[in-house]
């Protein structure tokens, strides 16, 4: 290694302090820019994904609604409900539906246990809706079959009751809660914070069996919603017209009343987010990659002006055996440092800003979302940079090698 030659780059690039530092700075936003728009990226992706943690992707929703064209008879507008036999005729005219899960929503009321209490709202379900929104049980477990045949009163309670009726924390399993006048034994923690919401938040629900509530609340055969899930390699919006018409027929519901026979499919959920975050990726791509070309476009033109004022010394060299290649080394190495002194600052100061977005995002020593990019996205970022680097210095360079002794003497 020639020191020497290094200690003269050092020597260059620091003569003139502020302009070094300004040329450096927009290579510093650039990469700045790019690093923290893809950890941030990658962090917000992360944080709206968990949304649909443990939601399956090729699942749909159907409900009831006013309908809104008359048929057979009935006048449009008319209130109508689900009942437990379109599980059955949904399980025999679709084949290609995988789960087909009930779900009773009963009006929001308060858990009671020992002298605290909290609101909540209860949901009747079958053991078949940990398929479709898969609970985060951090103690116990989910809802069973003998359960359902049983009509146990058991329940599973989410996170912010469990925290409200027990402070203390510890295993609630085999506790009692009040709910309505009747009292639950809990056999399961739900630890989902958010997602998609079905009958209201998850932390704030308690999760009953579906007997249970048909006979607590007198709800008889009535069917609020209907959860189902497709086979695998099966679109769900594939199978939406066969669902509506199949529930629409058995209660005198036009089957082309697409309002009346609500089928959400949460498929168009996941492809909007998909599509989202791809252009999200090509803007952050565009615009930091722009900002990083600029700044490489500034290195250039203050390294030609600093070919410019050193045309004397140049042509010193050349006259005292320099050669071409030399002068042309030379000056891409004070190009290429500059840059890569910059760019690596820019890189860690982005990397300092993510770790403590990730700090802010992380709860009871569980991350959110990881905002930090990888070591490959940053070598990659290095690597572009010593690129860059050398190609904002080769036109500066090939303008030093053209100078001869002579016209450097004239510009003297």
């Amino acid at each position: 290694m020639d020191l020497d030659k290094y200690k003269e780059i050092l020597d260059t690039i620091t003569r003139n302090k502020s302009r070094s530092f300004l040329t450096g700075f927009g290579v510093f936003c650039g990469v700045f820019m790019l690093i923290a728009l893809i950890g941030g990226g990658r962090g917000l992706k992360e944080l709206l994904q968990k949304n649909f943690d443990g939601f399956a992707t090729n699942s749909a929703m159907i409900w009831a609604q006013p309908t809104t064209k008359a048929y057979k008879g009935f006048r449009k507008g008319r209130m109508w409900t689900m009942d437990y036999k379109d599980v059955d005729r949904l399980r025999h005219n679709v084949p290609q539906l995988d789960k087909i899960t009930p779900v009773l929503f009963c009006t929001s009321t308060s858990a009671v246990h020992g002298d605290r209490s909290t609101s909540c709202s209860v949901r009747g379900t079958t053991p078949d809706m940990r398929f479709i929104n898969d609970p985060l049980l951090r103690y116990g477990r989910y809802l069973n079959r003998l359960d359902m045949t049983l009509t146990r009163k058991v329940c599973v309670i989410g996170k912010r009751i469990y925290k409200e009726l027990f402070p203390g924390g510890g295993n609630p399993c085999g506790k009692t809660v009040r709910i309505d006048g009747v009292y639950y034994t809990i056999v399961g923690v739900d630890y989902r914070d958010g997602g998609i919401n079905i009958g209201g938040n998850a932390d704030t629900s308690v999760m009953l069996p579906l007997t249970v509530v048909q006979q607590a609340y007198n709800r008889g055969n009535d069917i609020d919603m209907i959860a189902v899930t497709g086979r695998g390699g099966v679109k769900m919006s594939t199978l939406a017209a066969d669902i509506r018409r199949t529930v629409a027929r058995a209660h005198y519901v036009d089957p082309d009343d697409e309002q009346g026979v609500m089928v959400f499919n949460t498929e168009v959920l996941f492809s909007i987010l998909d599509n989202l975050f791809t252009g999200v990726n090509f803007l952050i791509w565009l615009v930091s990659t722009g900002t990083l070309l600029a700044g490489a476009i500034g290195v250039s033109n203050i390294m030609m002006v600093t070919v410019r004022e050193r045309t004397t010394e140049i042509g010193i060299r050349r006259a005292i055996g320099a050669t071409p290649r030399m002068i042309l080394s030379q000056i891409i190495s004070e190009s290429v440092i500059l840059t890569a002194v910059a760019g690596m600052s820019g890189i860690l100061f982005a990397v300092a800003i993510l770790q403590m977005l990730e700090m802010g995002t992380t709860t009871e020593g569980i991350v959110a979302a990881h905002f930090q990019v990888d070591f490959r996205t940053a070598a990659i970022a290095a690597t572009l940079l010593c690129i860059l680097g050398g190609l904002a210095g080769m036109a500066p360079a090939w303008r030093a090698m053209s100078i001869k002794p002579v016209d450097a003497m004239r510009d003297e």
